[in-house]
């Protein structure tokens, strides 16, 4: 326990000094050094508490030994301290483990319809109302920023902003939940344009950005953009606008290409595109930061290999799936009603253990 007695005293070095800045009026005058303080005092918040818990173990523990010689009460009670103390040291070493920096983040959720036609966008438009419902669990806000429906009520690809509300701790934030969900959604069902009864196979794309929080943390060089406008259009093709109020917005640099058309003003799509294209050059920035560092996870979990298919849906079993984790579970009807949490659960579990696992190596 020395080695992570060591690496902890810096972090409630951190937290004292957090602690102190809070409280200067001061530091409250510029919103955004609060909000960055506040959000790292939270996240610390966690390691001094687990670290108390352990301290208070610890004690406990050397206290009954001490005494055990004396009194055959205190040796009668050395094997649950130690059973306590085994558990406080390894809730601390987990907590030690790194986070992901962006886990407080609020999210961007792209949904896209793959192959499959318009059972492919039936399905893509129950994701989505998987994931509203989910959101609604949870408390957060949620804010359609681009879709492209079609006429039998799918979606051929949709982008939804996902804010929790105020500050929460990172483990609680939209980005530490909905990260697990990037990748290829299969389902498995007889497709209401089906009139045979044959069960069909499709899927959909769920990609998931970190939205950035301030427009500073990416910059966009407005001439390293080509802004295109057009009329926007309804299900099937139908114009709905009779003004080019859709934008859209191409990053010459790196190639991506963001067009938004929800809004009736041009300058709200094109701010919705901008919202878009910045989480979009974020999550580039970061992949090809990971990749140059040589710091791609081993897990499947957290791959940045977005084609790879992480779950299937399968409705005559009501069966739910994730292939990275082995989870299992024949309630497909609660999980698409919004009730997300242990599957999610089963993925932050084994991305614990492979980050523990590499901690160890």
């Amino acid at each position: 326990m020395s080695e992570a007695f060591a690496a902890v005293q810096p972090l409630l070095d951190e937290y004292a000094d957090i602690e102190r800045q809070l409280a200067d009026p001061a530091v409250h005058a510029d919103a955004g050094r609060a909000r960055t303080l506040g959000r790292r005092f939270a996240e610390l918040g966690r390691v001094v508490a687990a670290h108390r818990a352990w301290s208070s173990a610890n004690e406990d523990l050397a206290a009954a030994r001490e005494m055990a010689d004396a009194d055959p009460e205190f040796a009668a009670e050395i094997p649950a301290l130690e059973e306590v103390e085994h558990h406080a040291v390894e809730s601390l070493r987990r907590i030690l483990i790194p986070r992901d920096p962006d886990d407080a983040r609020d999210v961007i959720l792209e949904i896209k319809s793959g192959e499959g036609g318009e059972e492919s966008a039936l399905f893509a438009g129950d994701l989505l109302k998987m994931y509203l419902k989910y959101a609604e669990t949870k408390g957060w806000k949620t804010e359609v920023l681009e879709a492209n429906p079609t006429d039998m009520g799918g979606y051929k690809d949709i982008s939804v902003a996902v804010k929790s509300r105020g500050n929460v701790e990172p483990q609680d934030g939209v980005w530490a939940q909905l990260k697990y969900e990037g990748g290829v959604h299969r389902v498995q069902r007889v497709p209401a344009t089906e009139s045979q009864g044959r069960i069909h196979t499709s899927a959909a794309g769920v990609l998931v950005y970190p939205e950035v929080e301030e427009v500073s943390e990416v910059e966009i060089d407005m001439n390293d953009v080509r802004v295109d406008v057009f009329r926007s259009s309804g299900p099937g093709g139908q114009s709905v606008n009779t003004t080019d109020s859709a934008v859209r917005l191409t990053h010459l640099p790196t190639g991506i290409v963001v067009s938004c058309q929800n809004e009736k003003s041009q300058l709200q799509n094109k701010e919705s595109a901008l919202r878009i294209l910045r989480a979009r050059l974020l999550a580039a920035q970061k992949e090809a930061a990971d990749a140059e560092a040589h710091d791609i996870r081993k897990s499947q979990i957290r791959t940045v290999d977005r084609s790879e298919r992480i779950r299937t849906y399968n409705f005559p079993e009501n069966r739910i799936a994730d292939h990275r984790t082995g989870y299992k579970a024949y309630n497909l009807d609660h999980v698409l009603a919004g009730y997300l949490d242990p599957v999610i659960q089963s993925a932050i579990e084994a991305d614990e253990s492979a980050r523990l696992s590499d901690a160890g190596d």
